[in-house]
């Protein structure tokens, strides 16, 4: 059978914020999340007060590219951790 599949920047999108979340200081902005351009991905996070910011950026950007490799086959040509916040928990 022939056919091509297409997953949506949405969903890719949706995958990135969800990674992000998973990394330990971190918390995605609801409401911005996450962007899927082309081939480059925008995180918006919330940094935990105290947490070293570019080792948890670093760890952001290594999660979501790992991540859409494994779920969407997709991957990224750089992935953008923007720091929305810093709050302490």
């Amino acid at each position: 059978m022939e056919g091509h599949s297409h997953i949506s920047p949405e969903v890719l999108a949706r995958y990135a914020a969800d990674a992000a979340s998973e990394v330990a200081g971190v918390q995605t902005k609801q409401r911005r999340g996450a962007r899927v351009t082309g081939s480059e991905v925008q995180v918006h996070v919330v940094v935990d007060f105290g947490a070293n910011i570019p080792s948890v950026a670093a760890d952001v950007q290594r999660r979501v590219a790992n991540y859409l490799a494994q779920m969407a086959d997709a991957r990224p040509t750089a992935v953008h951790v923007v720091v929305d916040d810093v709050q302490r928990r």
